[in-house]
Formats: structure tokens, C-alpha cells, sequence
């Protein structure tokens, strides 16, 4: 008679790999326009992990796209990062500090991805417009003050002329009255 345990003298061998469907629930690529060939993978369970890696590769100008496990081989983005834009835009916002200029305010496109660099871009502009409106007057202004010199020199060269009065009025220019009755004329 076999009891319970002779019967099962079957036992599966232990294997040393795992062999379960979903091997990381995260999987973040990451990769760079100058080398588009050589691509930065990166596999982990941890979400935070996942999301970490991506913002750090982000930050070195990666393309960042971060994919989550759906069960039986099915992945599914979760987000996307375009770090030349998030890079750009650190940029813009250090050059505008950089040059005086404001921080973008709260207000100012606060959904857009490029915000900073708009904001810069408008505050370069007005600069390049406040610069061409210097130059504007500075020229007008030295213009008038050349012709301020022009006129001091004109009437400077023509004081005596201007102070002696006209030929009509001197004696040498004068010509002798005639005296008519009115029936005469």
C-alpha cells in the first residue's frame, strides 16, 4: 500500500534564474541626439528609483522615456521627459538672472514647458528694442548739438553783421529826400 508520501517521489529541480513574467515593473531609456545609436538603459521595481534615474538622465540632455510593466510582456509608457528642452530651459532661466533680468513671473505661461526661455527671449527683445531707442537718442541728441554748433558759429561769425544796422539806415546809404507837394504826385 503507498502512502501519501511514497507517492510522491517526483520532485522538480530548483532552478537558479527567475523565471516569473514581469522580471522589472519599470524599465527608463534614455537617449541623446549625438549618439542616438547608444541608448542608456535601466531597469528597476522601485517607482521612485525609476523616476530618479529618468530626471538625472534628463538632466544630462537625454531623451527620456520611462515604461511600466502591464503583465505577460506588455509595457506601456508612463511619462516622457525631453531633456535638451528641460536643459535649454535651466539655461535660459540662469541667462536671465545672469543678465539682471527678472525670474519669469508665476503668471507667465505657467503650463508651458518653454516658459523660461519665451521669457528670456521677450526680455531680449525688449532689451534689443530699449538699446535701438538709445541709439536713437543719442543720435538725435548729438545731432542737436551739432546744429546748436553750427548756429553758435554762425552767429559768431556774423555778430558784427548782425549788430550793425542795415544799409538803409546809414548815412552813406541815404538818399536825399525829395520834398513834392501832393498836387505832384
Amino acid at each position: 500500500m503507498r502512502t501519501p508520501k511514497s507517492a510522491r517521489n517526483y520532485h522538480r529541480k530548483a532552478r537558479h534564474n527567475d523565471r516569473t513574467k514581469n522580471q522589472a515593473a519599470y524599465h527608463v531609456t534614455g537617449s541623446w541626439n549625438d549618439a542616438p545609436d547608444r541608448p542608456v538603459f535601466w531597469r528597476t521595481r522601485d517607482p521612485k528609483e525609476a523616476k530618479k534615474v529618468a530626471r538625472s538622465l534628463a538632466a544630462k540632455g537625454a531623451y527620456v522615456i520611462a515604461e511600466t510593466h502591464e503583465g505577460y510582456g506588455r509595457w506601456a509608457t508612463w511619462f516622457e521627459l525631453d531633456g535638451p528642452a528641460l536643459v535649454a530651459e535651466t539655461a535660459a532661466a540662469e541667462a536671465a538672472l545672469g543678465a539682471g533680468w527678472p525670474p519669469a513671473p508665476a503668471g507667465y505661461r505657467p503650463d508651458a514647458d518653454d516658459r523660461h526661455r519665451t521669457w528670456f527671449a521677450e526680455q531680449a527683445a525688449a532689451e534689443g528694442r530699449r538699446a535701438q531707442a538709445r541709439a536713437a537718442a543719442e543720435q538725435l541728441a548729438a545731432t542737436q548739438r551739432a546744429r546748436r554748433r553750427r548756429l553758435a558759429a554762425e552767429a559768431s561769425r556774423d555778430a558784427r553783421q548782425l549788430m550793425t544796422p542795415p544799409a538803409e539806415v546809414r548815412p552813406e546809404h541815404r538818399r536825399a529826400a525829395r520834398h513834392i507837394t501832393g498836387a505832384q504826385r
